[in-house]
């Protein structure tokens, strides 16, 4: 008799690859630019979809359940900075100054909006909540993230921000997902009957993971610090990660969501923006050596979709079987 066989995550195998590719063959010059376009398409896709697919009804409920959008932010800009700070003195004399700002930086960013949005789909989590509150924690980012920063990251001065990235996401992402909803009535029949439309949604996460090592490899980070230093940053980014994916899931089910909303609330509340932080962090820390200060960001980028992306698929199959259990 065969032994059995490991199941194989094709989506996880397609972050790592893009992950390796980039790093190898950073997207450069007209490629860079191609990237961009082709991750800045994907992203507008994804949400007009989103909205193509979600009734007029469930997204009003998606605006209206402001403890699920309190509670992700409040994880956000409250929790994570908290352990941000936690992770700083407990790093202190023994790992690279600029690392350690780079983790407390880290803390400070806005959630990430295409990613956590997907997760939640994958995962049959509340996607019209997922929205409307990883939006938000960007629209807000724009303001909260520098304040947070002047506040908590005493050596920065002359802390500036644009209100470029709030055009971007409602360029982006707003106005798709309300181009989605008003279309309704001639495509959700269609994305309906076509459910292999949702690798778009897988598609444009792994665009972003290879947008995003190219931008590393670009700056050239890797120079910047020693392996020990990336080794115990990468134990502290999981260690990170590990505490905000247990106590989401943990609160939110104290606090008496329904599973769809703890999904939501566990896919926007641990993870961290490389799409907002990089920008954000080239207007804060001007001068300063930005890759040593975003390599923390990147590294946590890049755990949290790998992690996230291993958990929607379980608890993919976990919905799918107890509906066939009930059904």
């Amino acid at each position: 008799m065969s032994s059995p066989r490991i199941p194989i995550d094709r989506f996880l195998l397609a972050i790592i690859a893009a992950a390796i590719i980039a790093s190898v063959f950073p997207a450069t010059g007209i490629g860079e630019t191609v990237v961009s376009w082709l991750t800045t398409a994907a992203i507008a896709l994804l949400f007009f979809l989103y909205g193509a697919r979600l009734s007029p009804r469930e997204s009003l409920e998606g605006l209206t359940h402001w403890r699920l959008h309190a509670t992700i932010l409040s994880f956000t800009y409250l929790v994570f900075p908290l352990l941000g700070l936690g992770m700083v003195a407990a790093t202190t004399g023994w790992l690279n100054p600029g690392l350690q700002a780079g983790l407390l930086y880290l803390s400070l960013v806005p959630s990430t909006v295409q990613s956590s949005i997907a997760f939640t789909s994958i995962a049959k989590g509340n996607v019209a909540g997922a929205v409307v509150s990883a939006s938000a924690s960007n629209i807000l980012g724009v303001f909260l993230t520098p304040a947070l920063v002047w506040l908590l990251m005493t050596r920065t001065s002359g802390v500036t921000f644009t209100t470029s990235t709030i055009v971007d996401i409602v360029a982006q992402l707003l106005v798709p997902f309300v181009l989605g909803q008003l279309s309704r009535r001639w495509t959700a029949g269609f994305v309906t009957a076509h459910p292999e439309l949702k690798l778009v949604d897988r598609g444009s996460i792994v665009l972003v993971v290879y947008s995003a090592f190219s931008a590393g490899m670009r700056e050239g980070m890797w120079s910047q610090t020693s392996w020990t230093d990336i080794v115990a940053l990468l134990g502290i980014s999981v260690l990170l990660l590990v505490i905000m994916l247990g106590l989401t899931w943990w609160a939110a089910r104290r606090l008496g969501f329904n599973r769809p909303d703890v999904i939501a609330i566990q896919f926007c509340g641990t993870k961290k923006s490389l799409a907002s932080g990089l920008p954000m962090a080239g207007v804060l820390f001007a001068g300063a050596p930005i890759g040593l200060m975003v390599l923390p960001l990147m590294i946590f980028h890049q755990a949290q979709l790998m992690a996230c992306s291993a958990l929607a698929a379980r608890y993919a199959k976990a919905a799918d079987a107890d509906a066939q259990a009930s059904g």
